[in-house]
């Protein structure tokens, strides 16, 4: 999953597991920018980008998710969250894109094949800015890494309340787990 967030959400983090990786894809969130109509900046929460797409009740559309999950039990595949849109105080990308992208995705790799360890953090589990591989990467060092790399519980607290709001459309039909999932977002950011 991804999306465009100048804040907040690091260049890359994996789900705990499977249910919290439905929760990850369901809080996807992209902020709008001037191409958009409207307000630039105003987060625009699209879950796993299927929202005008999905024909029939997102509710519903997310508990299929968490019935997958219980079939394909071991073998569910591992989640990822990627954001190459972090914006430093002057506006300008902090993460040069393109192909540079390759080597976020080459950690991926490396972490589904069990060859990298990650941090774990209120979120998920981000990479040590040592794992992903800058060699020959122009104008970028480590320290800029570690930077989009960092997750702000504080931040998270705050997205959390956004979340919450987001949430309230769906009713009844919001499974209970993602009840659970935003719950334990907030006991992990308050810790």
């Amino acid at each position: 999953f991804g999306g465009r967030r100048a804040q907040t959400t690091p260049l890359v983090y994996q789900s705990r597991d499977w249910n919290n990786g439905v929760f990850v894809g369901s809080i996807m969130a992209s902020e709008t920018t001037a191409a958009a109509t409207g307000a630039v900046g105003v987060v625009r929460r699209d879950p796993m980008a299927m929202l005008p797409f999905c024909g029939y009740h997102m509710g519903d559309y997310f508990q299929h998710w968490f019935e997958m999950g219980e079939k394909l039990g071991e073998n569910a595949p591992k989640i990822f969250n990627v954001n190459w849109f972090r914006l430093d105080d002057e506006g300008h990308f902090l993460w040069p894109g393109f192909g540079d992208n390759f080597r976020v995705l080459e950690w991926i790799i490396k972490r589904c094949e069990g060859q990298v360890d990650a941090q774990e953090t209120a979120i998920g589990y981000v990479p040590y800015a040592e794992d992903i591989n800058l060699e020959g990467i122009q104008d970028f060092d480590i320290e800029t890494l570690k930077t989009i790399l960092e997750v702000d519980k504080a931040a998270w607290a705050k997205e959390a309340e956004g979340i919450e709001e987001f949430y309230k459309q769906f009713g009844d039909k919001l499974p209970q787990e993602l009840k659970n999932q935003l719950a334990a977002l907030k006991q992990r950011c308050a810790e």
